[in-house]
């Protein structure tokens, strides 16, 4: 949060409930006449290939499962790497 936000949220806790209603319906106005603008929606093909590939081979249901019994697949992963090094 910006410095100003919090500043005016102090400042409405100061209000009566009375000037904080007003004061929201200020806001609702203002708002009204804005032009929100919308995110791009993304489609999630677009992102296929973008990370590298962080199991290097290793079957993704395979490594949660071990995981999930206490298992530390990611040291084998990394002892991969460093054999692959040398």
């Amino acid at each position: 949060m910006s410095k100003e936000l919090v500043d005016l949220m102090k400042q409405a806790d100061a209000l009566t409930p009375d000037e904080q209603l007003q004061f929201i319906a200020y806001l609702t106005q203002k708002l009204r006449r804005c032009e929100m603008k919308q995110k791009p929606r993304r489609n999630v093909t677009e992102f296929a290939g973008i990370a590298p590939n962080l199991l290097k081979g290793m079957d993704a249901q395979d490594y949660v499962t071990r995981l999930r019994r206490g298992e530390f697949p990611d040291l084998e992963i990394a002892q991969m790497e460093l054999r692959k090094e040398e």
